[in-house]
């Protein structure tokens, strides 16, 4: 504890070279607020004071609550092994165990512990920060038993990814979307979202397609799913098109991860000639390089077989140009799940548009539906993003 060392004049100096020898966690010395916390041990001035404080202050007023998250969320070895359900060195998991004690001690140093060490310029220091008295062994091992669900690292703390130059970045303002606030197409979003139950409990998960008419909810309904199940351990990687030739890597870094991913690809479409279509065509049939029980391809599309097919594509010196085309348009058909969302007849365009009405205050009068169907003859047909669009044009109206 704390008290221990007596706030003796190299106590400060004491804690920074402990932060600085961890072995286990030494990833989260990358942190900013950590970093800059080090800094002010290190050498206790009215700049660096003030430099972790804005730091701390930009996610947390309590130093030991943001130290545990952020032991947490680090990804390390031990952590790494603990996921894969591998065998953890005994020195490995002793000084795992070393460095949360130490960890402990260190997000319990208060603003006065901090301003002993600053001597006369403390009177500068005016912002302070909350601790509070939590076991860090505790905590992170019931932290641990839970990865399937939290996970660890980026997975942890976000829920949604992208890729970019080759590895994973989080979105991290990603679209809001819930299940509740779709409409219509009720029987096409139970078959995908049966389907994503089926593998967050471990069952066998069809590759889905969600094909159909522009502005359906297709592209929604996944983006809802990936929201709504997002503490039952779902993860969303959204790639396009151009980068299906690296599937392959995506699908390896996430293999052992405990958590379940939809990798998701929106709006795709194939020429004849594509060298993206053999990149897709590879994952979906299952080459040994991308079976994995913890993922599932979801894309959307407006075609239902995916590639372009032009009546040029029908002449050449294709000797069994036959077969050629089958392949192509058989793409679609190595889906396990395929769901068609359709334009709304004038019915279900109408009930869109009543419940995003309802939920906007919106009264519900024969002359808002009239004008509901004109804007729609409008936007070439029915959709529920017509619907929408309708709604958000009478609310700015209001």
């Amino acid at each position: 504890m704390t008290d221990d060392i007596g706030y003796l004049d190299n106590a400060l100096t004491y804690y920074a070279s402990r932060l600085k020898a961890l072995s286990v966690f030494r990833g989260i010395l990358a942190n900013e607020t950590v970093s800059r916390f080090c800094e002010l041990l290190s050498e206790p001035s009215p700049d660096n004071y003030g430099r972790f404080v804005s730091s701390l202050y930009e996610t947390t007023d309590n130093f030991t609550e943001f130290m545990l998250e952020t032991v947490a969320e680090d990804e390390n070895s031990f952590m790494l092994r603990l996921a894969a359900y591998e065998e953890v060195p005994s020195c490995v998991e002793k000084a795992a165990k070393a460095e949360l004690a130490v960890l402990q001690e260190i997000s319990r140093l208060t603003p006065e512990h901090i301003q002993r060490g600053m001597g006369e310029n403390y009177i500068y220091a005016v912002a302070g920060w909350k601790t509070s008295e939590i076991n860090f062994l505790e905590a992170y091992t019931d932290r641990m038993s839970s990865l399937s669900t939290r996970g660890y690292g980026i997975f942890a703390k976000y829920h949604t990814f992208t890729l970019k130059n080759g590895k994973l970045v989080p979105v991290k303002n990603p679209d809001p979307q819930r299940l509740s606030q779709l409409s219509g197409y009720r029987l096409e979003r139970s078959k995908v979202i049966n389907n994503t139950l089926a593998l967050l409990n471990d069952k066998p998960a069809a590759n889905v397609l969600l094909y159909g008419d522009a502005g359906t909810g297709k592209s929604s309904t996944v983006k809802a799913i990936a929201n709504e199940y997002k503490d039952m351990g779902l993860r969303l990687i959204e790639l396009n098109k151009a980068q299906l030739p690296e599937l392959p890597v995506v699908i390896e870094k996430i293999a052992k991860n405990p958590l379940k991913f939809i990798v998701f690809i929106d709006d795709v479409s194939f020429s004849s000639d594509d060298d993206n279509f053999s990149s897709l065509k590879a994952v979906l049939e299952g080459s040994v390089s991308t079976k994995t029980p913890n993922l599932a391809i979801y894309a959307t599309s407006n075609r239902r077989h995916l590639v372009k097919e032009k009546f040029s594509d029908r002449d050449g010196d294709d000797i069994h140009a036959g077969d050629t085309r089958e392949e192509l348009i058989s793409l679609s058909e190595r889906f396990g799940l395929k769901v068609a969302f359709l334009k709304p007849n004038k019915d279900v365009y109408l009930g869109i548009v009543q419940k995003l009405a309802e939920e906007y205050g919106i009264e519900c009068t024969d002359d808002l539906f009239m004008r509901a169907e004109a804007f729609a003859l409008r936007r070439n047909g029915r959709s529920g993003r017509a619907a929408k669009h309708f709604i958000e044009s009478v609310r700015s109206e209001m």
